[in-house]
């Protein structure tokens, strides 16, 4: 039975605007979140990165469902996973890599203002455009060089003069730490979102959503598995999932247009993330953020324009 071009079409642009919203959600609220926990005396670094993909679960909520409607329609020969062992070994090798990059990500959300953690982690729209272009061939005009240019000197501009932002009572040297753990986030992450692209690149059966559901979880799964055995090294049981909204809804948005674009969505969110963390925690807003928030929004336009 031929599927019509026109409902592919409407239905592809809902699930890019479904996953749009969830990595917005995402996006905005889950640093504000972990930061909040760290603001109060939190110092479990390994429990916060466990907690960006331990909800991975609530995955197998819609995949039962989208089985169960295989079941009806096709009988027994329903298959209950639709994932292949090369695509399976793909996802575990990346959400290893995930979990790793969890840890930066919160460690740098540990020693550092949220609007300073964000600016960051929004450099990583230029590595996402560097590997990008490495590994799925996305295509570079001048206006794509611009604006990773723009990104690579503000980010060096904050790094120059961010120590004026350190959070009371914190050494020069944790701040720091947390300043170059953040870019390494950036940069691991810059290169997952498109090895992510590249998994559905060379995947020889159908990508469907179901699919990207299961690589998902996978994927959530070996990061959790990552950040449990840090947890159990550093003796981290002991005692929030908007996370799960934000990984979901990037490698939705992966699935229904491109890893670029998921980076770029993620950075254009940047200025609701500054206004939240001056409005919650009054933070500062100095001259140097305003001046990288300002080439970050030029390189977007760059990147819109290309």
């Amino acid at each position: 039975m031929e599927t019509d071009p026109t409902v592919n079409k409407k239905m592809k642009r809902a699930l890019l605007l479904l996953n749009a919203a969830l990595l917005a959600v995402g996006t905005c609220g889950g640093p504000l979140i972990m930061r909040l926990y760290f603001l109060h005396g939190g110092n479990r670094v390994w429990l916060s990165s466990w907690l960006e993909t331990g909800g991975w679960p609530i995955n197998l909520v819609p995949l039962l469902f989208t089985y169960l409607r295989r079941r009806a329609a096709q009988g027994p020969a329903a298959r209950p996973i639709l994932m292949k062992p090369p695509i399976f070994l793909a996802a575990a090798v990346i959400g290893l890599l995930t979990g790793f990059d969890d840890y930066f990500y919160a460690y740098g959300v540990a020693r550092l203002p949220v609007s300073t953690s964000a600016l960051i982690i929004a450099s990583q729209l230029g590595f996402t455009a560097l590997f990008a272009y490495l590994l799925v061939r996305q295509k570079f005009t001048s206006y794509s060089i611009n604006a990773v240019f723009l990104l690579t000197v503000g980010a060096a501009v904050l790094a120059l003069h961010s120590s004026g932002d350190r959070p009371k009572g914190e050494s020069n040297r944790e701040y720091y730490l947390g300043f170059f753990m953040t870019v390494a986030a950036a940069v691991l992450y810059g290169f997952i979102l498109p090895l992510v692209e590249l998994t559905y690149k060379k995947a020889k059966q159908e990508i469907t959503y179901t699919l990207v559901l299961e690589i998902q979880l996978v994927m959530c799964f070996f990061a959790t598995v990552v950040c449990t055995i840090g947890m159990v090294i550093n003796n981290d049981f002991k005692c929030h999932n908007l996370a799960v909204c934000f990984f979901l809804g990037a490698i939705g948005v992966i699935f229904s247009a491109s890893s670029l674009l998921s980076a770029i969505i993620i950075t254009v969110l940047l200025p609701v993330i500054e206004v939240l963390a001056v409005i919650f925690y009054k933070e500062k807003f100095q001259a140097e953020k305003r001046g990288l928030s300002y080439s970050l929004s030029l390189g977007i336009r760059f990147l819109l324009l290309r």
